[in-house]
């Protein structure tokens, strides 16, 4: 888009333009506010360590509001079945990684950073062991654990097993060894989504609805944060390997059956 040049040449308006760009592909402001973030410190270090004499055109773009976060929603649950239905006609990459997401609540960028050995098919419990990759961060410690592996998910983790060529990556399409392209994956899969969702559903929104559809069935909110790797308090949360597997399996089994 603004091409590669001297750290010099770029400007705070074509700065506003590369963030103009991000927002029309599909990127929240969060998202786009973490790139920002990488290319200041980027630029930041490039011009104390060559003693350059610039300024960062990148280090006061305005971000407007997050107006799509604040405003999703989860999806119900009968547009939920209705997608993992669809999932298994189409049978295909994309919507293996949708109906994971749909009975694992992870995140997008969790999922599509995969390696197929991280899939646990032969173990008692079947599960996912989320680990971060020199490809793919986890957003906060908590975000590494052991997910179960039941309904929707179990079959599309069964089918991307049976139909792994060469890659080592669960989902090569949108990961390699250099990145993860959650943010290209987000526009296509949100696209096919909105067919079938209320019109403020997005592909996180399945993160929203794993935590309703494990309250509805009265989960205890430290198993629920257990599952979808967010942050308990209190002290004595953070002592111990956590909850075994056979007991988060327990609850998502409540919610799938």
């Amino acid at each position: 888009l603004l091409g590669d040049r001297a750290i010099s040449s770029y400007s705070s308006a074509e700065a506003a333009q590369f963030r103009d760009w991000c927002i029309s592909k599909g990127m929240g402001i969060k998202t786009v506010k973490r790139v920002f973030a990488s290319i200041r410190a980027i630029i930041n270090l490039a011009i104390a360590e060559e003693g350059l004499d610039c300024s960062n055109a990148f280090a006061k773009t305005y971000f407007p509001d997050d107006l799509k976060t604040s405003s999703r929603q989860p999806i119900p649950y009968g547009d939920l079945k209705k997608i993992q239905s669809l999932c298994k006609e189409v049978d295909d990459e994309m919507r293996w990684l949708v109906a994971i997401i749909s009975d694992t609540g992870m995140r997008l960028g969790e999922v599509a950073g995969l390696l197929l050995e991280d899939i646990k098919l032969n173990d008692t419990v079947p599960h996912i062991d989320l680990k971060p990759h020199p490809w793919r961060k986890l957003k906060t410690r908590g975000s590494k654990r052991r997910i179960p592996l039941v309904g929707a998910a179990l079959w599309a983790s069964k089918r991307l097993l049976e139909s792994s060529d060469e890659s080592v990556f669960a989902f090569p399409r949108y990961c390699d060894e250099r990145y993860c392209k959650a943010n290209s994956a987000s526009g296509g899969l949100n696209k096919w989504l909105h067919q079938y969702v209320p019109k403020n559903c997005v592909i996180h929104s399945f993160r929203h609805s794993i935590r309703d559809r494990l309250r509805a069935v009265e989960c205890p909110s430290d198993i629920v944060d257990a599952i979808g790797g967010w942050k308990t308090s209190g002290v004595g949360h953070g002592y111990g390997d956590g909850y075994p597997l056979d007991v988060l399996k327990k609850w998502m089994i409540r919610i799938t059956d």
